[in-house]
């Protein structure tokens, strides 16, 4: 007992020792600093899993979204050469809705019955796109089945669409489903009620400026640059045709911010201050050759409503024909915000020439153009042929599904991925609640595309 006492009074002593101390104090100060360093990586290891799960979700909603526009395609389409084409991106974006599937961290029933939907949804479009190479045609089983799954993809994607919005709203996180597995995410999914789909809105365009393309804007690029004419002009020559397109009135200061030489057109882009504003809030971009206007954005907060769709649409068709873009027709648009951005088509001859593309974005309190974009039309602008006809109307509407209750008809120019352009006619109509567009060409009577419209609360697209 004494050696113990006297054991305490030696380590008291040289607790006292300044030297003992100092060690000790280090001691405590790298076990706390390794402390917080294990818990920052822990954090990190946490931040990096969420950021892979989230990438992964939102590849796999895209995919499923894929999927079901491709099955809606599938069903309308009434040639072997589309049909096989449809089938075949049905049957790779179902895969690769299948790879990012698997990242998830959950393990559950429900992810196992999306997991053989997308199984079979593979192997069955993949064995019918085999049927369409060999030119054999589907069976009406063929096509009921396919009916049956593109309702199984809406259904999916509605879940899906719904998981995403609790994500982003802080509803739930991948760290609560990994913990609670399976019983969190099936209670997650049950406690979507069908009534909510109804409601969803389509939020996730970042709707900040001119970014809603609509049809074929994604084959807009020409190497010709047709609509592009006139000489070569000097900066100051660009900032005055800048000025006067914006309104010598709203210039408050106009400065060059860059000239944009390794694009496919060079253009002088500006920054404006526009009157009454503390900083440049305008930007726009004039082409070297022939000063023309391509790009121009404009952002300012938006009051109340008051200028309708149907108003917003001749605004823009008068603004777009007092700068020299005569004949323009509305096609799609999508408003969101106070803002409606509307795509207008160039019209020959009552032929709508969708590769001739201007965006307008126009504000819906006052009915200000607030932005325009014009590269497709400056790409591809010029009188066409349209003579070369050899389908009849009546021909071309026999080749198509004799489901399809036909709404309207027409001509119309299409690009193809090519970068070349066809005539063909246009028929726009309905199958059950899904609404199409079929492109039939005027020349060889082939089925040159179909397009899905999707009519919602904030505008007309196409898939």
């Amino acid at each position: 007992m004494g050696k113990i006492k006297n054991k305490l009074i030696d380590w008291k002593n040289r607790l006292k020792d300044r030297h003992m101390l100092s060690v000790i104090v280090v001691l405590f100060a790298i076990i706390i600093a390794m402390g917080i360093w294990i818990y920052k990586k822990q954090v990190d290891y946490r931040n990096a899993s969420e950021n892979q799960y989230n990438m992964a979700f939102y590849e796999l909603v895209d995919y499923i979204q894929n999927v079901e526009t491709y099955l809606a395609k599938s069903l309308i389409s009434s040639t072997p050469e589309h049909g096989a084409e449809t089938l075949t991106n049905v049957w790779r974006e179902a895969n690769l809705a299948q790879v990012y599937l698997s990242r998830l961290p959950i393990d559950s029933v429900e992810l196992e019955k999306t997991a053989k939907f997308l199984n079979q949804v593979s192997d069955y479009s993949y064995s019918l796109s085999r049927k369409n190479i060999y030119n054999e045609a589907l069976t009406e089983e063929d096509l009921k089945n396919l009916e049956e799954l593109h309702g199984y993809s809406v259904e999916l994607e509605n879940t899906l669409n719904q998981l995403s919005a609790d994500m982003n709203e802080g509803r739930i996180s991948w760290g609560e489903l990994t913990k609670k597995g399976s019983i969190a995410f099936a209670q997650e999914v049950s406690n979507i009620s069908k009534d909510s789909f109804s409601n969803l809105e389509e939020n996730v365009h970042e709707y900040s400026g001119l970014i809603y393309d609509g049809a074929f804007s994604e084959h807009i690029t020409s190497s010709s640059k047709k609509g592009l004419t006139g000489e070569n002009i000097s900066e100051e020559q660009a900032k005055q045709i800048a000025t006067k397109f914006i309104g010598q009135d709203k210039v408050q200061e106009i400065n060059l911010s860059s000239k944009s030489e390794n694009t496919d057109i060079i253009t002088y882009d500006f920054n404006v201050k526009v009157n009454g504003e503390q900083e440049p809030n305008l930007v726009i971009s004039i082409t070297e050759k022939g000063g023309h206007v391509v790009f121009m954005n404009y952002n300012r907060n938006i009051e109340a409503e008051s200028v309708s769709q149907e108003r917003a649409d001749e605004i823009g068709k008068e603004f777009l024909a007092s700068h020299g873009f005569e004949n323009m027709k509305e096609t799609y648009y999508l408003k969101q915000e106070g803002i409606v951005t509307i795509n207008y088509a160039y019209e020959q001859d009552d032929v709508t020439v969708y590769p001739d593309l201007i965006k307008l974005k126009i504000a819906l309190d006052n009915g200000e153009v607030m932005g325009i974009e014009t590269s497709g039309y400056l790409n591809n602008h010029e009188k066409r042929n349209i003579s070369d006809i050899k389908i009849t109307k009546e021909e071309a509407k026999s080749s198509l599904n004799s489901k399809l209750e036909i709404l309207s008809e027409s001509l119309a120019i299409i690009p193809t991925e090519w970068k070349t352009e066809v005539l063909c006619w246009e028929f726009k109509g309905k199958i059950d609640d899904t609404d199409f567009l079929v492109y039939i060409n005027a020349e060889t009577g082939k089925e040159e595309d179909i397009l899905v419209i999707v009519n919602t609360p904030n505008g007309t697209l196409t898939h």
